[in-house]
């Protein structure tokens, strides 16, 4: 029983690590490099990349919409 219990926790654990990485990939905010990038952050730094991720990217964009 506790295997079990184990085995769940490990489950619900990695999901709960995969769950930025995923909507990162899915997101149009980036594309190509800059996504790769974003996506590799956030799997070995975990949420607090993706706390990042939610408040800075698109970089180029900011960039562009601070100059209009």
């Amino acid at each position: 029983m506790e295997f079990l219990f184990i085995v769940c926790l490990g489950i619900l654990v990695f999901c709960i690590w995969l769950y930025p990485i995923v909507r990162i990939a899915k997101s149009d905010r980036t594309e190509g490099v800059e996504k790769i990038a974003w996506v590799l952050v956030t799997a070995f730094l975990f949420w607090f990349a993706w706390v990042l991720y939610l408040f800075l990217a698109p970089i180029d964009n900011q960039k562009k919409q601070t100059q209009h």
